[in-house]
């Protein structure tokens, strides 16, 4: 069924078909609620990932640890968060990811938009 709503450039929206396509991923990530699972993700990455059954295009995204490419991988951006602290990135770290800036260049961009 066609979406009801025009798509936005540059957006992969959260529907139904993402959620079917990102279950494992999301479930994995939910499971970082837990600290001694995010240690256990942290000792051995490619264990914790084949026990939820990511496939090859999430795994992919996990290891580069790249944003958009897990949100295109059917990643949704509450879960993805539990992920991402367990590198010690934040919102920052994200919107730089997402606009193709570095961190810097994003934070300038924030405070310039700011004035």
């Amino acid at each position: 069924m066609p979406s009801k709503h025009p798509p936005i450039p540059g957006t992969t929206p959260f529907d139904g078909d993402q959620a079917r396509k990102g279950y494992a991923l999301n479930k994995m990530c939910f499971s970082f609620n837990d600290e001694a699972n995010r240690k256990a993700f942290v000792a051995d990455e490619e264990a914790y990932m084949r026990k939820y059954g990511l496939n090859e295009q999430q795994a992919a995204a996990i290891r580069a640890k790249n944003v958009l490419q897990l949100i295109a991988a059917g990643g949704n951006a509450y879960y993805l968060a539990k992920f991402a602290g367990i590198f010690k990135l934040d919102m920052q770290d994200i919107g730089a990811q997402q606009t193709g800036m570095s961190k810097d260049e994003f934070k300038a961009m924030l405070v310039a938009a700011g004035k």
